[in-house]
């Protein structure tokens, strides 16, 4: 479990400033902060889907599966991003108030992604009867 909290937070801390680095150059170029990152979402969430999906939890669910259910994270999470960087935006500069936000929302999104969008299938248990072949 470690590990794999280190290896979230790798991922996490990649996106984390691919996301950053994207609004950080949008906003000074004159596109709104709420746009901007919208943006900063779309071009970190590839990072943190094959990220998470291969290295961090290293799901061999199908990619069907596995993408669609991330997707729904991600954007719950988003959701929640925008809600709070909103609220923030009113008090502090859009920096730090973007800072605040992917911190605060990387707990939901590592919860989710170990317990829903990576998890394990299943594996069948074999039972006693079902052990000999006859």
């Amino acid at each position: 479990m470690i590990a794999q909290l280190a290896r979230f937070g790798v991922v996490g801390v990649a996106a984390m400033c691919v996301h950053w680095l994207v609004v950080r150059l949008l906003v000074p170029a004159g596109m709104a902060p709420l746009l901007a990152n919208v943006v900063g979402f779309g071009v970190a969430f590839n990072i943190s889907y094959f990220g998470h999906r291969n290295w961090t939890f290293a799901s061999d669910s199908a990619h069907r599966a596995t993408f669609w259910r991330f997707l729904t994270v991600a954007l719950t999470s988003f959701a929640l991003n925008e809600a709070l960087y909103s609220v923030l935006l009113q008090f502090m500069d859009y920096s730090l108030a973007l800072a605040i936000v992917l911190v605060a929302v990387s707990v939901l999104t590592f919860i989710l992604s170990k317990l829903w969008a990576f998890r394990h299938p299943p594996q069948p248990s074999i039972s006693p009867d079902q052990s000999s072949v006859e």
